[in-house]
């Protein structure tokens, strides 16, 4: 286990948040990538949600730690895109699911915690959404 330099949010509503900002984070980098020459659109973030997530614990970028969060998080939505589809088809809800899934290969969220905070990103969608144009709006 890792310890996190910031604190793990304590409630579904926290999550929220902390995924919408961190959502907004990661498209902040969408034009950056026609400028290197690999264009990437929003479906594409998921693919930035385990260093996004060391990046709000304040955990150091090593290639350990990136190595690590990378092979839970898209190992966990290989597993899971089957079976859960829908809900992997929506961006905002890939990226949480792989930025919860970063969580849980720092050894920082257990399966059962993973799973409720994702039941309630989901039940919560709309609300997921709100603060997500709150962030990104100038």
């Amino acid at each position: 286990m890792v310890r996190a330099k910031n604190a793990i949010p304590d409630s579904g509503e926290q999550w929220l948040r902390e995924i919408s900002e961190a959502y907004a984070d990661a498209r902040e980098a969408i034009p950056f990538g026609d400028l290197l020459g690999t264009p990437f659109d929003e479906g594409d973030l998921f693919h930035l949600a385990p260093s996004v997530a060391l990046k709000f614990r304040g955990l150091p970028m090593t290639e350990a730690k990136i190595r690590r969060v990378t092979e839970a998080s898209l190992a966990s939505y290989v597993a899971n895109r089957e079976e859960h589809e829908a809900t992997l088809n929506d961006p905002r809800l890939s990226f949480a699911f792989c930025y919860l899934a970063s969580h849980f290969g720092l050894g920082l969220l257990s399966v059962p915690e993973l799973e409720a905070i994702m039941r309630y990103v989901e039940e919560n969608e709309a609300e997921l959404e709100r603060p997500i144009e709150d962030a990104t709006s100038p």
